[in-house]
C-alpha cells in the first residue's frame, strides 16, 4: 500500500487516510494514536487494527504496537455513523432459548458475532435485531448484548444478553471462568496423549498480524481436550475451553502439529479436506453451560453437527 492521501471528507465510508504520524505520539499504542488522531473509540480503533486495516511503514499493525514519530500510517477509516444499518434476518440461525434475561443461538457458518470494520456479511446481533428480539444495550454500540464470540467459520452455541443485568453477570462469568465453553473440533492425526491439557500462551503472530500463535510473554491460554473417536487420519476430540482466546483451539492443536481439519490458515492439509468435503474448520461448539443471570441456577444448551461437519465424519466413518 503506497502513500496515497485521500480526498474524501472525514468520516465518508471507506476512507483511507495516509499521514505522518506526529511526534506527540512517538511511543503510543496505535489504538491509543488512532483514538487521539481521527476522534474513534479504543474499540473501534482496535478492531481497525485487528481487521489489518492499520498499516505502518508498509506492514499492517496490531492494536498494542508501538508507533514512532514520522513513520508513515495509513488507515481506512469506518463508515459515519449516519443512518443505523437495516437489521437483516440470518439463514440458518436458530434461537434455542430465549427468556426476558438471554437469548441462545445455534450459529451457522458464515455468520460473525457482530458488526466490525472490513465485516460486510451477517451478523448474530443483527439477525437478532431483525427477529425482533430486545437485547442489552451494554457494551459498544456495534456489539451490544454480547458476552463472547466465535469466528465467523465456527458454529455453534452463543447466548446474547437481554437485560442489563444479564450483561454484567455474564461478562463477570466468562471473565471469571465460571461457563462452561465445549466444542467438537475433527484434527489431523492423532494427539499423544489421547487425552490432556494445552497450556501455552497465545498472542499475535510475530511476522503475520492476521494470525496468532504461541507466543512467549502471550496471553495466558489453557485448553483441555480429549480424543472421543479416532480414524486413520484424524481425531475427533472434546474440547472444554478454561480461557477464550481469539482463534485459540486452532492455535494450541496446530503449535501442536494436528491443525482442525480444513484450517488453511493454521497448516491443515488441503487434500484431506476435500476429500472429506470441508471449505472451512472442523469447529463446533458443541455445549454451553453457566449459571443464568437471573437467579443463578445452572443452565446447559447441546447442538447437533452442521451437514458439513457431520458429512465429513460420514465419510471417515465408511472408511473406517
Amino acid at each position: 500500500m503506497g502513500p496515497v492521501t485521500s480526498s474524501l471528507s472525514p468520516g465518508t465510508p471507506g476512507e483511507h487516510r495516509a499521514l505522518p504520524v506526529p511526534d506527540g505520539l512517538e511511543g503510543q499504542r496505535v489504538d491509543q494514536a488512532l483514538s487521539r488522531l481521527f476522534g474513534l473509540t479504543r474499540t473501534v480503533a482496535a478492531e481497525l487494527a485487528d481487521a489489518g486495516l492499520v498499516v505502518v511503514d508498509g506492514r499492517a499493525r496490531g492494536k498494542g504496537d508501538r508507533l514512532s514519530g514520522g513513520s508513515w500510517l495509513e488507515v481506512e477509516l469506518p463508515a459515519s455513523p449516519g443512518e443505523p444499518a437495516v437489521p437483516e434476518p440470518v439463514a440458518g440461525m436458530h434461537v434455542v432459548h430465549d427468556d426476558d434475561d438471554i437469548v441462545v443461538v445455534d450459529k451457522p457458518v458464515g455468520v460473525a458475532a457482530h458488526g466490525s470494520p472490513g465485516w460486510n456479511g451477517p451478523t448474530v446481533v443483527g439477525g437478532l435485531a431483525a427477529a425482533g428480539y430486545r437485547i442489552s444495550t451494554s457494551g459498544a454500540a456495534e456489539r451490544q448484548g454480547v458476552v463472547h464470540r466465535l469466528d465467523a467459520a465456527t458454529t455453534g452455541l452463543m447466548v446474547v444478553a437481554k437485560s442489563e443485568r444479564a450483561y454484567t453477570v455474564l461478562k463477570a462469568a466468562f471473565k471469571e471462568r465460571t461457563v462452561d465453553k465445549g466444542y467438537h473440533a475433527l484434527v489431523q492425526g492423532h494427539p499423544d496423549p489421547s487425552k490432556g491439557t494445552i497450556d501455552a500462551p497465545i498472542d499475535r503472530h510475530p511476522k503475520h498480524d492476521w494470525r496468532f500463535a504461541v507466543v512467549t510473554g502471550g496471553r495466558p491460554s489453557v485448553t483441555h481436550y480429549e480424543v472421543i473417536e479416532a480414524f486413520p487420519a484424524a481425531s475427533l476430540v472434546d474440547v472444554h475451553l478454561e480461557t477464550g482466546r481469539t482463534h485459540q483451539i486452532r492455535v494450541h492443536f496446530s503449535a501442536l502439529r494436528h491443525p482442525c481439519v480444513g484450517d488453511m490458515t493454521y497448516g491443515a492439509d488441503p487434500t484431506l479436506a476435500a476429500r472429506l468435503g470441508v471449505t472451512r474448520q472442523w469447529l463446533h461448539a458443541v455445549r454451553l453451560g453457566f449459571a443464568h443471570p437471573a437467579d443463578g441456577h445452572w443452565v446447559e444448551f447441546t447442538s447437533e453437527y452442521p451437514v458439513d461437519l457431520a458429512g465429513a465424519l460420514a465419510v471417515l466413518r465408511a472408511e473406517n
